[in-house]
């Protein structure tokens, strides 16, 4: 049996790099904010739709639940 020195799958493991983040969403808090793309998108809108909506407060909201029960 001969030993090889080259390991195709160590060689495969070696060339693989991963994608480097956008420079736009490093340091944020929240760097999907700034992600752009079809479905980032829809997301972000699907999410200010939903905080304009949000006018109830959590008293409301708790006053509400109480008078259901």
């Amino acid at each position: 049996m001969s030993n090889q020195e080259n390991n195709p799958k160590k060689d495969k493991d070696e060339k693989k790099e991963g994608l480097a983040p956008d420079p736009e969403t490093l340091h944020k808090t929240d760097p999907q904010e700034n992600m752009k793309g079809p479905v980032s998108s829809f997301i972000q809108n699907i999410k200010e739709t939903a905080e304009e909506n949000d006018v109830e407060s959590k008293d409301e909201a708790d006053q509400k639940k109480d008078k259901n029960i």
